[in-house]
């Protein structure tokens, strides 16, 4: 079982959104969180919630169950309002709050192991900090157990030097967690019902409290402010790069590149500097991105290369190419070798196997077959102002240079529009189409033109 606090207003963020919904990585906090204790394997999830209780609601959806904190009395009694939910379960429960995103699944488990081994009433996550202003302090025995925890603004002289810290996650023996809550006072500085007060009452009444203390610190960041939230940040995105080069990706540059938490990436694709990976995006092996490219909710396959280029929720198929300075809007779907050049945008379109959109062209609400090639400049001119309409490019067609394609339109199968022309008619199989007005040329009428202009010039500066 696992209870997430995420019911703290988190008034130093200064921010319209709730604090635990600020991304690191692309994620909100308590995504992270959950997501973590979802890979411990708790059988049940439940999230208290206080301010911004509906948004994180929404954001969660089904994957947890929630109580609701309406007064904010401290984590004692933010633990307590999931009475009714755990309160008659046996077993461990694991408490960990919603604002510290950098706590590792291998880290939980460990603790858990030493938790259930030792039969331990309960079990504190602690880690070293060289500054540990703002944390509470872990105070041990001669045997090292742990005797209580203090907050910073309880400590003494001396507690206040300790640098093992408490986390905020804990291990309770479930019924004996409980069972101490009815015993917490709000006896401090802050007025408060300290969840750390379980501790020294667990200790008094002679049951078996250890800790757990992690190999990295970073673990413990728990983000209270924007400073914070930059910190974690940056850690997570240099444990993201780790994960992703441990598993065969080259990261030319980590500093400026960014990856998101949910992005997956396979071997022996290489990022350059400036890439931004974002949301759920899926890169295939072998693949080449950026620089300066940024794709987010994609789908590429492998052997893809894009450069300076922007994707939003595109599929991209083997072996194809995108960029330099392509933009791939939401619906966008390539097939397999297909390229789409410098200036080019598609949007909510198909384009085919061996189709070639190479420059300047803007194919929107299109269906584009095999091996298409689309000319420098073409448009397919898909808004009437009113409504949106198809434009239909079967496979082996040519669609020449500056051709503007006025939807609803279909070019035929093996058919060639001639550049400059404007359809408004479909193309049948194999035809040709020309739609442009015949060319007139006019002898000296240029020199007319250029006389009759002086002439003007010459009187506007005498009057």
């Amino acid at each position: 079982m696992a209870i997430v606090l995420a019911a703290g207003q988190g008034k130093r963020m200064k921010s319209k959104l709730y604090k635990v919904l600020h991304p690191v990585c692309g994620k909100p906090m308590v995504g992270h969180v959950l997501q973590t204790v979802e890979k411990v394997r708790c059988e049940r999830s439940v999230v208290v919630v206080g301010h911004g209780a509906e948004a994180v609601r929404s954001y969660l959806g089904d994957a947890a169950e929630y109580v609701l904190q309406e007064q904010q009395l401290g984590t004692g009694h933010a633990v307590k309002q999931a009475k009714d939910l755990l309160g008659h379960e046996q077993g461990s429960t694991l408490v960990i709050c919603g604002d510290t995103p950098l706590v590792t699944a291998e880290t939980l488990e460990s603790m858990l192991e030493l938790h259930e081994t030792s039969k331990a009433s309960a079990t504190v996550l602690t880690a070293h900090m060289d500054n540990p202003k703002g944390y509470g302090r872990v105070i041990r025995g001669e045997a090292g157990d742990v005797l209580r925890i203090v907050e910073q603004k309880d400590c003494s002289p001396e507690e206040d030097a300790v640098r093992e810290i408490n986390t905020g996650t804990y291990c309770f023996d479930n019924a004996k967690l409980f069972s101490a809550l009815e015993k917490v006072t709000n006896q401090n500085a802050q007025q408060e019902y300290y969840l750390t007060d379980v501790i020294g009452i667990m200790k008094e009444a002679g049951e078996k409290v250890l800790a757990y203390q992690t190999d990295d610190h970073t673990e413990s960041i728990g983000v209270n402010d924007r400073l914070a939230l930059s910190q974690a940040e940056s850690f997570m995105r240099e444990r993201i790069a780790r994960y992703h080069m441990l598993n065969g990706v080259t990261i030319i540059d980590p500093a400026s590149t960014y990856v998101g938490a949910d992005v997956t990436i396979g071997a022996d694709t290489i990022l350059n500097p400036g890439t931004i990976l974002k949301g759920n995006t899926v890169i295939g092996e072998q693949c080449e991105i950026g620089p300066q490219s940024e794709i987010e909710d994609s789908v590429i396959g492998d052997r893809v290369t894009v450069k300076h280029s922007v994707l939003n929720r595109a599929e991209v198929g083997e072996s194809s190419t995108v960029g330099p300075f392509a933009y791939l809007r939401p619906g966008s779907k390539l097939g397999e070798h297909v390229k789409v050049g410098d200036f080019v945008e598609v949007k909510n379109s198909t384009i085919d196997d061996g189709s070639k959109v190479s420059h300047l062209s803007y194919i929107g609400d299109a269906k584009v077959g095999k091996n298409v090639n689309v000319g420098c400049g073409a448009i397919t001119v898909n808004y009437d102002g009113y409504n949106k309409f198809v434009t239909e490019i079967e496979d082996d067609a040519f669609v020449g240079s500056n051709v503007n394609l006025i939807a609803p339109v279909k070019v035929g199968k093996g058919a060639f529009v001639v550049a400059g022309s404007t359809i408004t008619h479909s193309v049948p199989e194999n035809d040709l189409a020309i739609a442009r007005i015949r060319q007139e040329n006019k002898p000296g009428y240029a020199e007319k033109i250029r006389a009759r202009a002086r002439a003007k010039k010459n009187s506007q500066s005498q009057s």
